[in-house]
């Protein structure tokens, strides 16, 4: 399995080719906003990575302050977004449990792929870590706002099949009190040769072999976890 962490610091142009794969059918944006409406909202993100996430949102929030660990990331998104032409954004340097946002600043908080991390690379203490992200995301929404959640169910998967490593923050959520759905984003690669080197590039070659020839691209089928919550019920 490739070293994500050190994939994330040195090769965030390549993660953004790969990024910009999924979702080819375009069902996550719809998917969010049947959890909350987001036009108009004022969003803060933990976890933006290279801004896929940021980029669908920026054309109709208010405002998006974009938040990441990798400064070598967010290098990507803002070079990203300042080419769209959007101006309603921010970015900056920022752990999870610890993001220069002001108290009550979003109508809706969203981490996309990224709060796992404090559960998959906390050891022992993962539980500690993770409340010290949920409770810095009910710090930065506004009463009556919304935290969102986005994070894998299986790659190379048709249906939810959690991660292993990741069954257990599952669970944490659930017992949160957080809904869930999840949707297909799957990604769609323009020949096989591109689908089996960003495949194997973030993902090793397990995938490999669930990669189907569609209508003269290449599939690879992926199944998206979303988990919500209501600001006031988030403990």
């Amino acid at each position: 399995m490739p070293d994500l962490m050190e994939i994330f610091q040195s090769q965030p142009d390549k993660y953004d080719v790969l990024v910009s794969r999924e979702d080819y059918e375009g069902n996550l944006l719809p998917a969010l906003i049947r959890i909350t409406p987001l036009e108009g909202r004022k969003i803060v993100e933990f976890g933006a990575g290279t801004g896929r996430v940021t980029r669908l949102l920026a054309p109709t929030a208010a405002s998006i302050l974009a938040f990441d660990s990798s400064e070598s990331m967010l290098g990507v998104a803002a070079r990203t977004l300042r080419a769209s032409g959007q101006r309603n954004w921010q970015v900056a340097v920022a752990d999870h449990r610890k993001v220069p946002a002001p108290t009550g600043a979003a109508d809706v908080v969203l981490s996309g792929w990224s709060i796992c991390c404090l559960a998959v690379y906390s050891g022992a203490s993962w539980e500690r870590e993770l409340d010290a992200g949920l409770r810095e995301m009910k710090r930065v929404v506004a009463p009556g706002g919304m935290v969102i959640i986005i994070e894998t169910l299986g790659t190379g998967y048709s249906s939810p099949h959690s991660p292993e490593g990741l069954t257990a923050y599952y669970g944490n959520l659930t017992g949160r009190g957080f809904q869930s759905s999840w949707i297909r984003t799957d990604y769609r690669f323009q020949s096989m040769a591109e689908a089996k080197d960003l495949t194997t590039f973030f993902f090793g070659s397990e995938p490999l072999a669930t990669l189907r020839v569609v209508d003269g691209g290449v599939v690879l089928p992926e199944c998206t976890g979303l988990w919500w919550i209501p600001a006031d019920r988030l403990s």
